[in-house]
C-alpha cells in the first residue's frame, strides 16, 4: 500500500515516529510530504492539500495527516475533490472511517493523543479495507455522486 504522510511542526515528531516504527514494512511505501522537524513552519494546508492531492491523483492509496489537533489538516484535506478525510483518535471511529466511510485519509491530532495510541491506530487503520458491496457503499456512492455534479464557485 503506497502512503503518502504529512505533517506540521507540531505534528513532525510524531509522524516521525510513526514513519520510524513503518519503515520496516515491505506491504507500504511512504512517502513523506510534511515538514522534517518542528522547525519548519510551513502551514498545514499547504501539506494537507498536497498529500490529498498525491491520493486523489492515484499516487497514493491513503494519505495519514498530523498537525496539532487533526482538524486542520482534515479540513484542507476535504477541499481535494474524491477525498474523505476525518480525524479519529479511537479505535472505533478509525475503523468505521474506512469500513462505513472509505475515508482515504487519517488525520491525528499530535497535541491531543499520545504517541502510543497514535501508532497502535495507524497499525489498525491499515488493515481495514472498504466492501464495495457493503450496506455502506450506496451512502458513500450518494456522496461522490452529489461532489461529481456540485456546482462549483
Amino acid at each position: 500500500m503506497r502512503i503518502a504522510i504529512g505533517a506540521d511542526a507540531a505534528g513532525a515528531e510524531l509522524k516521525n515516529l510513526i514513519r520510524k516504527r513503518l519503515a520496516g514494512r515491505t506491504d507500504l511505501d511512504l512517502t513523506d510530504h510534511g515538514v522534517p522537524d518542528a522547525a519548519d513552519a510551513t502551514a498545514y494546508p499547504h501539506i494537507g492539500l498536497d498529500v490529498a492531492r498525491a491520493v486523489a491523483a492515484g499516487k497514493a492509496d491513503r494519505g495519514l495527516l498530523i498537525c496539532g489537533t487533526g482538524i486542520g489538516m482534515a479540513i484542507s484535506a476535504n477541499k481535494v475533490p474524491g477525498i474523505r478525510a476525518t480525524v479519529a483518535h479511537d479505535s472505533y471511529s478509525v475503523e468505521r472511517s474506512v469500513l462505513s466511510n472509505n475515508c482515504q485519509v487519517l488525520t491525528l491530532g499530535a497535541r491531543v493523543i499520545g504517541p502510543e495510541l497514535a501508532l497502535r491506530l495507524v497499525e489498525e487503520w491499515l488493515t481495514y479495507r472498504f466492501d464495495e458491496t457493503s450496506a455502506s457503499a450506496g451512502k458513500v456512492a450518494v456522496i461522490d455522486a452529489w461532489e461529481a455534479t456540485a456546482n462549483r464557485p
